[in-house]
């Protein structure tokens, strides 16, 4: 009795003295924002359409050079440019939930590409010769291509729900892509930043909860449903929570959308112009920059295109600096060697007996090093957070028991807090701990049911075990064993998203790949099927947490983004099958247009695991290549965790986040190596500019400033380099969607002989 009468005591103290604080601020952080629509299918059909010309974009550069994006800033801000010219006529505003489900649909209609295995996997199998195939399909027909989009589409969506609680609710993993669409939104919807409020509002809750144990010492402050501290929690982390404070913030954007729509309307119609020049006159599409002989003999041509421009700006200039250096690395230095020595002695670009074959499995091994590593120090690191926590239940359990031992008049603090007073742990750290104990999930009604969670999981597995089953004769528990492997290889990828913004999922695949080598010996259909199955889990998770971070941060609906997910794949299974058809149709793939450079990393890395010959003298390279590209994660790893915010290199003193920023990416530098120099230096191109401009724009403004305080000239120069962040972003939605829509109507002009 007296031992009930005391868990009650504990319960009160928790209940009055630590929620009172922070109730409000949580619920009305965390809870789905019901005062907006958050499901709606004038946003699914929005998504549907400009999803699918992304879709068409996607297919036509990733046949070209395996480039696929997720577009999910270009989709909410699009989205919203349409909405906003119909606003006249709405009955209902378009609110930022409906963004994220417009944006939820377009991405998972632009990605299916990529997911599909439609620029690797499929082309890959045509590639197989008679011998190698042992008499199993490899050209599929409309049906059959949609059948196997399907067999893929599902089972990663699925997979990824139940990962929401673990790496956005709990961990708060980044998820790049996902913050900066939802800062984009809130831009576009003149809300508060959510990441900031996010920070605020853990200030807030951290603080009330100190506010408990510091009370007796005369550091709480209460002004007008604000909690300030004195000493504690810094000022400019102390916000209000009232209406009227909540509402007073308003992002700076001052461009007005007539120029913002005007500077997509040029860069869409300067792209699609470009295409239709290309397609006319073919010769300005590799121009000779570098001399003649550097065109005919080496492949050193410069393609004047502004979608590969569009693409640089979409990656940043670290990404595509390191793609040019694999570039000279590649078809600089190894390619000419190859050439001359003879181990490559065919065409340059030919990928049997030319040199591009020859530098395309130092390509491979650079890929499959930097994503074992990288994948293995995401594996080390969820095993040591694993044994973190279990250590800390138990911890907790044993606090637990001692405190309901004490006498009932002991109680005078929450546990957390006199646990870490105890033993000498930080009193704002307990609190921390303590808050985000509340920080719980958002209300059952918006979140994806568990029966429809795990059901979803065993039928769509089941559904990819069949189709596979019929349409490449592959044993269903072979097929289920892809699918057993690809789930815990896509909780690394999601992981590795969340953390890096960069989802392995080329490297994944490959790990799928060397599994299977034992798994099916010998059968290269089956092992390029097993790394497209574990290529689309990944893929599809990965897309999804992107998602569900930014609809976490806006407070909008998972179940609403998830069915939105599943609307938009199910839509691009039918539209990417018919546009792969016209291309295959029209075009040789591959072929001169469209070299499918990531259809021969599959198919030469199925030879390579099932005891095919590497070409001659390539190994030393490989081995030398592997090893550093397999030290430069960890190194960054290594770097990341010292806790230093300089490092000294040499005479000089860098940031450690801008050293890291600029690293090595091995992955970068393999694709400057497996495609031609043309895609890699108009990348180099758009992004440089851009570069440029902005700091160009900035130091301009600098000196034109005049004057103020430091903090206030660091917020204007955040505030303008973000209203230029904007602006290139439209640009560089322009390039790639003008390109990617014009050819594609060109495209359907010689299919159908018009």
């Amino acid at each position: 009795m007296t031992q009930n009468r005391h868990a009650r005591d504990i319960a009160s103290v928790v209940a009055d003295d630590d929620h009172e604080q922070r109730h409000q601020v949580v619920a009305r952080r965390h809870m789905v924002d019901v005062s907006q629509p958050q499901f709606t299918w004038r946003a699914i059909v929005v998504g549907l359409l400009f999803g699918t010309l992304l879709c068409f974009s996607n297919l036509w550069f990733g046949l070209q050079s395996g480039w696929i994006s997720m577009m999910s800033l270009q989709s909410s801000l699009v989205g919203f440019a349409v909405f906003k010219a119909l606003e006249h006529v709405l009955n209902v505003p378009f609110g930022p939930a409906e963004n994220v489900v417009l944006q939820s649909t377009a991405v998972a209609t632009a990605t299916m590409p990529l997911a599909g295995g439609f620029v690797g996997i499929l082309p890959a199998l045509k590639l197989l010769e008679e011998n190698e195939s042992n008499g199993a399909r490899t050209v599929l027909n409309f049906g059959q291509l949609c059948a196997w989009g399907l067999a893929l589409t599902f089972f990663g969506v699925f997979f990824a729900i139940p990962l929401r609680k673990q790496t956005i609710i709990k961990e708060k993993l980044r998820f790049p892509s996902g913050t900066a669409t939802a800062q984009m939104i809130s831009v576009l919807h003149k809300r508060p930043d959510p990441t900031l409020a996010d920070e605020q509002m853990q200030a807030t809750t951290s603080a009330a909860a100190i506010n408990d144990a510091a009370r007796s010492h005369g550091t709480f402050i209460r002004r007008r449903g604000t909690v300030a501290t004195t000493d504690i929690v810094p000022s400019d982390l102390q916000v209000g929570t009232s209406d009227e404070e909540q509402t007073d913030y308003r992002p700076a954007d001052d461009v007005k959308w007539a120029t913002k729509l005007f500077i997509l309307f040029i860069s869409f119609t300067l792209s699609g112009t470009y295409a239709l020049l290309a397609h006319f006159f073919p010769t300005i599409a590799a121009l000779p920059v570098f001399g003649r002989r550097a065109s005919t003999d080496w492949a050193w041509n410069l393609m004047p295109s502004l979608s590969y421009a569009g693409q640089g700006i979409i990656m940043g200039l670290p990404t595509c600096v390191w793609m040019l250096v694999g570039s000279v690395v590649g078809w600089g230095i190894l390619s000419p060697l190859a050439k001359n020595e003879g181990w490559a002695p065919g065409p340059v670009t030919d990928w049997k007996t030319g040199s591009r074959g020859w530098i395309l499995w130092i390509s491979l091994a650079v890929m499959i090093a930097e994503s074992i590593i990288s994948l293995g120090l995401i594996s080390a690191k969820e095993l040591l957070q694993a044994l973190g926590r279990l250590r800390a239940f138990y911890d907790k359990r044993k606090a637990s028991n001692t405190l309901l031992s004490q006498p009932p008049d002991d109680v005078t603090t929450p546990n957390t807090l006199r646990q870490s007073m105890d033993d000498g742990t930080s009193a704002p750290k307990a609190a921390q701990i303590a808050a985000d104990a509340d920080l719980d999930e958002v209300d059952p009604r918006f979140l994806v049911p568990t029966w429809v969670t795990w059901s979803g999981l065993v039928a769509s597995t089941l559904l990819c075990m069949g189709v596979v089953k019929a349409l490449f004769d592959i044993p269903m528990y072979n097929t289920l064993i892809a699918v057993m492997l690809a789930l815990p290889l896509a909780v690394l990828g999601v992981r590795a998203l969340g953390e890096t913004d960069l989802n392995p999922v080329s490297g994944i695949g490959k790990v799928s790949q060397v599994v299977f080598a034992g798994v099916m010996p010998g059968n290269l259909v089956g092992n390029l099927v097993a790394g497209g199955i574990a290529e689309a889990g990944a893929q599809q998770a990965g897309d999804l947490m992107q998602d569900l971070k930014t609809g976490h941060l806006l407070n909008a609906s998972p179940r609403a983004q998830f069915v939105a997910q599943i609307i938009g794949s199910v839509f691009s299974v039918f539209v990417t099958a018919g546009a792969y058809l016209l291309y295959n149709k029209v075009y040789s793939i591959p072929g001169p247009q469209f070299p499918v450079p990531t259809a021969q990393v599959w198919l030469d890395m199925a030879r390579l695991v099932n005891g095919h010959p590497l070409p001659p003298h390539v190994w030393p390279f490989i081995a030398a290549f592997s090893v550093l590209f397999a030290l430069l994660p960890a190194a960054a790893v290594v770097l990341e965790s010292s806790g230093k915010e300089y490092v000294a290199v040499g005479s000089w003193s860098i940031r450690t986040s801008t050293l890291l920023r600029w690293w090595p990416s091995g992955i970068a530098f393999a694709i400057g190596i497996y495609n031609t120099p043309n895609f890699t230096l108009m990348r180099a191109i758009g992004a440089a500019f851009t570069a440029v401009i902005t700091e160009a724009v900035v130091s301009h403004r600098k000196r034109s400033s005049d004057g103020g305080s430091a903090a206030l000239r660091g917020r204007e120069e955040a505030s303008l380099r973000r209203k230029i962040a904007m602006l290139a972003i439209i640009l560089a939605s322009g390039f790639v969607l003008g390109e990617g829509t014009f050819s594609f109507f060109i495209l359907l002009a010689q299919a159908f002989a018009v």
